[in-house]
Order: C-alpha cells, then structure tokens, then sequence
C-alpha cells in the first residue's frame, strides 16, 4: 500500500506543480525559511561555493597525482647555423685547408653545418611523478580548510537568510491580522451606523449623530483600501526575500495567537559561547588558512623530488618531405634496413631546492605573520562587536516586550470602554462623541498592540541572531542537500 501511494504522488507530482505555478502557494513560517534556503540568489550562490571549493580541493590532489603530457613537433631550418671548429692542419677533423689563404693551425673556421639535417620531426610522450614537495603537503591541508570555511560562509548566509525571511513573514502576517480587524471595526461601525439611523428617526439621536458616525465609517474604509495597498509591498518584499515569482500570489499560513514571544533571557545565556556565531566560525576557519599559509612559505625552502619518463621517437631529412619518406639505419656492420622513425627513450630523478633567494622568503613570512597578528585583533574586535550586539538585542526585547505587555492591556482597556459607552449610547445616556472618541480610541490601541507585537517578533529574531540561535538544525543540511543534486 506504501509503494502504491508514493507511486501516485510522483505520478502527480507535475500536475501538483503546474498547478502551484498557476494559483501559487500557500507558506508556513518554517516552508519560506526552506523556500529561500533552497532558491534565493544568496542561497544559490553559497552552494555553487561550496562545489568550487570541492572542485579546488580535487584540483590540488590531482598534482601529486601522475601527469602525462605528449609534444609531437615538425621543425624545418631553411638555413642551419653555422658550425665552428679549431683548423688543426690538414690531418685535422676539417680536412686540409691549406688553399686558404693566411689560414694557420689554430685559427677559428666556420664550415657548413654537416652534423644536423635541415628539417627533424619528434613525437614523445613524458611521464612526471611528484615525489616530495612540502608546498604541495601544505597545499591538501588548505584545501581542505577551504573546503570548511565554504561550509562556515554557507551557514553564515543561510542565518541572514533567515532572519531576512522571518522579519517579512511576521510583517505579512502582522498585516493579515490587521487586515482582519479592518474588516470586524467596519462591521462594527456599519452596526453603529444602523442602529444610531434607527434611533434618528425614532427621535432619539440627531442627524449629526449619523453623520459622525458615517464619517468615521467612511474612514476607516479608505484606511483599509490603503492598508491593503501597503500590504502589496510587504508580500512583494517577501517574495523577494524568498526569491518567489512575483507575478504569482503567495499566502503565508499561520496566526498571531500561535506565535509565542518568550519573555525571558536566562535560557539564552545557558551554554553559550562565541563559537555558536557563524562569523565567529568564519573567522576561526581563516586563522587556520593563514597559519597554512605560514607554513608554506618554510616549506617552499624545503627540496622538491619528482621522478620522470620518456618515451619518443625522431627522424631527420634534407626536407620536410622527407620526413614522411623511409630512411636507410647504418649500423657498425653496415645497412640495416630502411626505417622512417626511431626510437628513444629515457628515465630520471630530478631534485631542485632554493639556495638563496636574495631574502624575499624571508620578507614574505614577516607579511603573512604580520596578516596573522591582524587576524588576531580581528578577533578581538569581533568579540566586542558580539557583545554589544547581544546586549543591544537584549535591552531591546525587554523593552519590545514591556511594550507589548502594556499595548495589550490598552487595548483590552479600550475595548471594555467601547463595549461601555456603546451600551450606554443604546439606553440613552451617552453621546455619540463618546461613541466615536472610544472607537477612535479602540483602534489606535489595537494599532499599537499590533505595531508593539510586530516589534517583539523582530526583536526576538535579532535577539536569536546576536546569541547564534537563528540557525535551526533543521536547515543545517539544505546546502549539502542541494549541493547533492
């Protein structure tokens, strides 16, 4: 029966996609944070990270791996260099010279150059094999840690990711909310309006009654039309954090009543430490790089030993035609045979170590020490910038939450003051100025509740961010996930 239900969810998988990229879709908090995780810019572009930085760690081992390389060459000298020889008299190599006028033994002669053809030809394959190099030892173990700080810089982006994606979240969903009040404070008054109506033309309220409380309907109409405008921009704003299509609508899923601000600080505090930021992380990972890169520059001094092979064959002719023509081998018994190419070959050890470098070496382990003492105060300085940053999101949340706290119980107040003076209105011993201040009343605290409310949300989320407590574990393998397809 499982097989069966997977079967048909891929059989409709691209109908349930079509179908989303023609309505859209609607996202829980935790479906945007994945959402951008997996297709925002950033998010993309800190995966293609990481791939590089893989592509370099191969690319280093493959060095100290075996390299073949093969050179094939047609060379053609249509005047060869002259040769130069010591006349040593007429029983010399050069023959007998003495029709030369002023020649005497021992003066230098130029003669055609009989030892080398005009055109050779040469094709040879060569085998290299790294035995020793320190640099490249140093190398593997930075590549690796190349490797991580990609994996460190990932999360770092994925954090701000987040906190991006959160903050524009709260703020649709905020609006929602809001949108929905819009909606009960206009039936409200529509009601309002209906019975103060009825009461006129009973002769129990004036028509400036009425038109009060038509003018404060009439507002709060085109305060809702303009709020659902505004609201356009923050769902555009997290489409965008989402990398979502903004031609297509999205709806986020969720309440205010099932988001839970916790007031307290004491569990923030329990085991923390600077290890759990991601920049930390980050900069803890490029310590490590410039210590390699001290090393490397003692391990240029050391020597490098590499083994070679080489296999090749050569011919030589008068022409270049002739070097696609069979040629006749003399050996010490006489002709062999004819032939075109001939065989060579050989193999070696090669050793090169530096002697003396006219000091640079040395000038360049005092940069990349004095780069490191750098990193150090950027540590320091790192530490500091974290605890400020903790004890502003601190002192922020409290009061975002003090304020929370004080703009609920206002709105609770004026609800019970419009609930009163409505009633009060109804039996004939109130004002419709009451009525309406206490509605006006009602929904500027219901603006600020909500306004206090959308502060805490973003202040937890800054909050949660200065302790590294942004990142959940459930999207710590997104970029390994992606990277994987």
């Amino acid at each position: 029966m499982k097989r069966i239900y997977i079967l048909l969810i891929a059989f409709n998988l691209p109908f349930l996609i079509w179908g989303q990229e023609k309505t859209g879709a609607a996202f829980t908090l935790e479906q945007c944070i994945q959402f951008a995780l997996e297709n925002s810019v950033r998010a993309k572009n800190a995966v293609l990270d990481q791939r590089i930085a893989k592509a370099k760690v191969n690319e280093t081992i493959g060095i100290g791996l075996p390299q073949i390389s093969a050179n094939a060459s047609l060379v053609h000298n249509p005047s060869l260099p002259r040769f130069f020889a010591t006349y040593g008299g007429p029983k010399g190599f050069l023959g007998d010279l003495s029709y030369v006028p002023g020649l005497q033994i021992g003066d230098a002669v130029a003669s055609q150059n009989f030892f080398q053809l005009k055109s050779t030809g040469l094709a040879s394959v060569t085998l290299n094999q790294l035995i020793f190099n320190g640099s490249y030892l140093v190398g593997l173990k930075a590549a690796s840690t190349f490797k991580e700080l990609s994996v460190k810089t990932t999360e770092q982006t994925q954090q701000d990711i987040i906190q991006l994606v959160m903050k524009a979240y709260y703020s649709v969903l905020i609006n929602k909310e809001r949108a929905a009040l819009f909606d009960n404070n206009i039936a409200r008054v529509d009601t309002l309006l209906k019975n103060t109506t009825a009461l006129n033309k009973n002769g129990f309220a004036e028509s400036i009654d009425v038109d009060r409380v038509k003018v404060t309907l009439n507002n709060l109409r085109t305060q809702r039309d303009n709020f659902l405008n505004l609201n356009e921009l923050s769902l555009q704003l997290l489409k965008f954090q989402m990398n979502y299509p903004q031609d297509q609508p999205i709806e986020v899923i969720g309440n205010i009543e099932e988001t839970e601000v916790d007031p307290t600080l004491e569990h923030y505090k329990e085991g923390w430490d600077y290890h759990n930021r991601p920049d930390y992380k980050v900069l803890e990972v490029n310590q490590r790089l410039q210590q390699l890169n001290i090393k490397n520059q003692y391990a240029a001094a050391a020597p490098v030993i590499s083994a070679f092979a080489t296999l090749g064959y050569s011919t030589g002719s008068p022409n270049i035609a002739g070097l696609f023509k069979t040629n006749t081998q003399i050996s010490d018994n006489g002709l062999i045979g004819p032939d075109k190419w001939y065989n060579f070959s050989q193999i070696g050890v090669s050793l090169s170590m530096p002697i003396f470098t006219g000091f640079s070496r040395h000038y360049r382990i005092q940069q990349e020490r004095l780069k490191m003492v750098q990193i150090d105060n950027t540590f320091s300085n790192l530490k500091n910038s974290i605890n400020l940053e903790i004890s502003q999101a601190s002192l922020n949340f409290e009061n975002a939450i003090k304020s929370l706290a004080s703009q609920k119980e206002n709105q609770t107040l004026a609800g019970n003051i419009a609930r009163v003076t409505k009633i009060k209105y109804e039996q004939g011993v109130g004002s419709s100025l009451e009525v309406t201040d206490a509605e006006n009343s009602l929904r500027q605290s219901q603006t600020n509740y909500y306004s206090a409310l959308f502060d805490a949300m973003v202040a937890k989320v800054d909050l949660d961010k200065a302790y590294g407590k942004l990142l959940p574990s459930a999207y710590d393998n997104t970029s390994n996930n992606l990277e994987n397809k």
